[in-house]
């Protein structure tokens, strides 16, 4: 019979859905997500209760679905703090405070293999047995747990996740060697107090944590941890239960633990509990001994590192089908054996024990006398004792709260209020805290009852308040004894009775503890001082040190927040400093002139403070950009007008305004004209921007160069300068990315050496011609390494021809000349000489040049506007009134071997035009006499190797005129 009532009361809920409920268990050991999956999947349906095995881990994860869902939509249920809203789907409850009654989608319970636990147990089988979700239930736990459960619960599906990270043996280590973010478990409140001075004296503090403390006292006192301020954790197994903090090692300074009753051995399930804690996500960690604990036993060691354990064989069971006929069958049916093998009845609990005392008095079994009387009863045995004051304390209060509820209806408000008014006090030390912290508990399950008191939001709001001002007291005791309360003073020896270090942070940076300066703040980085005595005086002064940059930081980060720009700059090594202290590094980022910052690690920095300088400094970087750069931008506005120019813009933006290479190959004359109206330059080293040579954007891109080079930033020349010698350590394409044309011994300017190689090219396109004086100085070179300078820049100086040895009269001046075999695109992307693609090779020879039209001289032409010196493929618009294009480049000037010369206008397509209304004579006609030039002229050109020079060109002719003369 009892069988087929379990099983009827299991699926009750269940049998009411439209579909069967899906029972799932997700087994595994520690740091699997389990928790994570089940809050996940509760969220996703419409409602749901999951339940956890300590106040502490529900009102954890209750923050995190607030998180998810807001306010008004999660509720929180433990037996002392009861936070429900109107509109409440999802609820985060103790397992002993999950509201059974209300009908849900999805219910979970959380370390479900604690259902072998002798004293609690049977409320986690009651809930295995019992407690299920419309849609889906989940059970979370340890693989030890799994044949029973599938005994049990054949119907549900089992799930085993691996462990997300390696937990490894790391043997014995003495407390002054342990590694910073280690916690160390006790089992005693004696004994987690002595660890906890000891770490104090010898590492500096450390962060206390106990089952015995309030939420807001654990959650202060890992803060401390969570936020570095101290390195280690001093706590009681109560870590084992699924708190998540980082920790990195996990050290156990006994392996015997009281467990209510007696003495025991800790079991191997429960040391892998608590050595799991170490290590988070996909961190790996580690487990051992300290203090006067032995080395774990290798068998233990190994089933923790392998996670295998032995299975459960029985599960702590109390009957939950109670008769409430009277207090003595109540007590009858509390003591009914289990219905199925695997159930076994655990140890008597608190309420049962008190129940059986009160059913002695006399008094309490005549107001018994009715169900609802003894299920009253009940109800009033279930208040928790965590007072545990070892006497009939308990029993009292629980027998006069069942009495006021008969007799009155309600307990007295005055009553209440008064006990919680006397918890309410702060003085005393952190003993008395923690037990005026039990009792607070104690009322404030009773101010939830709201059916047992009229005014019961008063009440639960009076003990909320007592219970964070006592817990904040607690706190600062519990900080001010483990927390570098009384740290070693500047001496050898330490001193336990010497007063607490006086530490401050000068305006200047630097750090002084009791006087003495122990280092100094460079941004948001301490840099000790080495000299500050022995290792372990250096260490404990460093750490009140570190107490004093507590304060210090936040100021710091509020200062930078308002700082002008003027404070900071960038380093060649890619930093960012702040009034000269470096606090952040720039990364490539999506372009070059967008880089990622990364602020630099701190130790007294948190995530929020850190978001907050990222930000300014990403403004501050931004304006930089947008301002120095900012002809780019316009460019990019002027382009998006004309598709045409908006690929050459967007070139210039990835190569942040200047793209080296030739560009006749590539832009047309037309184009060419387009990009000249709105600022772009298309030459014959490079298309840019002239704005982009300028000195501060020129830096500017000097640092994004080299910041996506991954090296360090080249120093740029100064403003001003027209040529410098080659940098020594400038990486390769540096020169020309930045604007600097190789030329022999020197670098150019960019546009110096557009606008002087135009204006030679456009005096050179027909023949050689006279070197114009001021060539060497607008270059910024001297005049012996000027043939070199414009060789490389596709030219070819000609010296002055000699006097006869019977002429009088100066020399004949210097000559220059473009080198055909350098015509066309100079150099290939990124500067390096080449040939345009089709370019013939040099000779004296000229074909066909098709579109090729006149211009006069123009010194004040720019590269662009010099095209015709850059090759035979570019086409010039011809002015008005201008001379057409000829078209008779490809047939000889001359017939030669005395034939006649044809008119030079005439050719194949007719007269090229006509003189004052005839046509044009020849060009031998027009030429003066020599006698009349007003300045000698030299020539040059270059014969066949295999044939002397034509003795009836015109230079022949010349030839002999002069020496006819002579």
């Amino acid at each position: 019979m009892r069988d087929t009532a379990l099983s009827a009361d299991a699926g009750s809920l269940s049998s009411s859905a439209m579909f069967p409920a899906r029972v799932k268990a997700v087994l595994g050991p520690t740091n699997t997500g389990k928790t994570h999956l089940a809050i996940t999947r509760m969220l996703a349906h419409a409602s749901g209760i999951i339940g956890f095995p300590l106040r502490l881990l529900a009102r954890e994860n209750y923050d995190r679905m607030v998180a998810v869902k807001g306010e008004r939509h999660v509720a929180l249920i433990t037996g002392e703090e009861k936070i429900v809203p109107p509109g409440a789907k999802w609820f985060a409850c103790t397992v002993e405070a999950m509201p059974l009654d209300r009908r849900v989608e999805f219910v979970a319970v959380d370390e479900i293999q604690l259902c072998a636990d002798p004293d609690r147990g049977h409320v986690f089988t009651d809930r295995l047995l019992n407690a299920r979700g419309l849609v889906e239930t989940m059970f979370l736990g340890a693989e030890t747990i799994r044949p029973l459960l599938q005994r049990l619960i054949p119907q549900a599906e089992v799930e085993t996740r691996p462990r997300l990270s390696q937990l490894s043996y790391a043997g014995p280590a003495k407390l002054t060697r342990l590694p910073p973010r280690s916690a160390v478990v006790a089992f005693s409140a004696g004994e987690v107090y002595a660890i906890a001075e000891a770490i104090r004296r010898r590492r500096g503090g450390c962060a206390v944590v106990m089952g015995r403390l309030s939420p807001r006292t654990r959650n202060a006192q890992v803060a401390l941890y969570q936020n570095r301020e101290v390195d280690f954790l001093v706590a009681t197994d109560a870590i084992g239960m699924g708190l998540n903090m980082d920790v990195d090692h996990v050290a156990f300074a006994s392996l015997q633990k009281f467990d209510g009753h007696r003495p025991r051995p800790l079991a191997a399930q429960e040391a892998a509990q608590i050595a799991g804690r170490a290590g988070r996500g996909m961190r790996d960690g580690t487990f051992g001994s300290t203090a006067e604990c032995p080395p774990l036993p290798a068998e233990m060691v190994d089933k923790i590192e392998g996670h295998q354990f032995e299975t459960l064989t029985t599960l702590a069971w109390r009957n939950s089908h109670l008769d409430f006929t009277g207090p003595d069958a109540l007590l009858d049916s509390l003591a009914a054996p289990p219905p199925v093998p695997g159930l076994a009845r655990g140890h008597d609990a608190t309420d049962h024990i008190t129940l059986s005392h009160l059913a002695r008095e006399q008094e309490v079994r005549k107001l018994a006398n009715s169900r609802s009387r003894t299920r009253l009863l009940w109800e009033t045995c279930q208040v928790p004792d965590f007072r545990k004051l070892a006497d009939d304390s308990h029993t009292r209060l629980c027998g006069r709260i069942f009495t006021h509820l008969i007799k009155d209806g309600h307990l007295p408000g005055d009553w209440v209020g008064q006990q919680i008014g006397l918890c309410a006090r702060i003085e005393g030390d952190i003993d008395t805290l923690m037990t005026r912290l039990s009792a607070i508990r104690v009322w404030a399950f009773i101010a939830a009852r709201a059916d047992w008191l009229r005014d019961a939001a008063r009440y639960q709001n009076e003990a909320r308040a007592a219970e964070d001002m006592v817990s904040d007291a607690l706190h600062e005791r519990l900080t001010a004894r483990f927390v570098d309360r009384r740290a070693a003073h500047l001496i050898r020896r330490l001193d336990d009775s010497a007063e607490e270090l006086l530490s401050a942070v000068t305006r200047q940076g630097e750090v002084v503890v009791e006087g003495h300066g122990v280092g100094h703040v460079t941004g948001f980085m301490f840099e000790p001082d080495a000299a500050a005595g022995n290792e372990e005086e250096r260490k404990l002064v460093l750490r009140a040190a570190r107490r004093a940059l507590q304060s210090e930081m936040p100021k710091r980060v509020t200062d930078l927040e308002t700082a002008s720009d003027d404070a900071f700059a960038l380093t060649p090594n890619h930093r960012i400093t702040w009034n000269g202290d470096e606090v952040a590094r720039l990364r490539p980022g999506p372009t070059p002139d967008k880089p990622l910052i990364e602020v630099l690690q701190s130790e007294f920095l948190d995530g929020a403070q850190r978001e907050r300088i990222r930000e300014k400094l990403a403004t501050w970087l931004e304006a930089m950009v947008k301002r120095d750069l900012a002809a780019l931008d316009a460019v990019e506005a002027k382009a998006a007008e004309d598709n045409t120019l908006r690929g050459p813009a967007f070139r210039l933006r990835e190569y942040l305004g200047l793209m080296p290479g030739g560009t006749e190959a590539e832009v047309n004359p037309e184009l060419r004209q387009k990009l000249k109206g709105i600022g772009i330059r298309a030459g014959r080293f490079a298309l840019y921007l002239p704005e982009m040579l300028k000195p501060k954007p020129m830096v500017l891109r000097a640092q994004l160069w080299a910041l996506k080079a991954e090296c360090d930033v080249p120093v740029v020349p100064g403003g001003g300068l027209v040529s410098v010698p080659p940098p020594e350590g400038w990486p390769e394409g540096f020169a020309e990315t930045m604007g600097w044309v190789p030329a022999g011994p020197v670098l150019l300017r960019l546009d110096v050496a557009e606008r002087v190689a135009g204006e030679l090219g456009h005096l050179t396109r027909r023949a050689p011609a006279m070197l114009p004086p001021d060539v060497a100085s607008r270059l910024g070179v001297k005049a012996d390494i000027l043939p070199e300078v414009l060789q490389s820049l596709g030219f070819r100086l000609m010296p002055a021809e000699p006097l006869a040895e019977d002429a009088f009269g100066p020399p004949g001046p210097a000559m220059v000349s473009a080198r055909r075999e350098d015509r066309g695109a100079r150099f290939r992307r990124g500067g390096r000489p080449d040939q345009r693609q089709g370019a013939r090779p040099g000779s004296a020879e000229r074909g066909p040049r098709q579109g090729r039209q006149d211009r006069g001289p123009n010194r004040d032409a720019s590269p662009v506007e010099g095209q015709e010196a850059q090759g035979d493929a570019a086409a010039i618009p011809q002015p008005e009134g201008a001379e057409a294009p000829r078209q008779d480049r490809g047939r000889p000037r001359f017939q030669g071997k005395g034939g006649p010369r044809p008119p030079r206008g005439e050719g194949e397509g007719g007269p090229r035009f006509q003189n004052k209304g005839g046509p044009r004579p020849p060009r031998g006609d027009r030429r003066p006499p020599r006698e009349d030039r007003s300045e000698p002229r030299s020539y040059s050109f270059t014969g066949s190797k295999d044939k002397g020079p034509d003795p009836d060109s015109p230079f022949a002719v010349l030839a002999r005129l002069k020496l006819d003369k002579g």
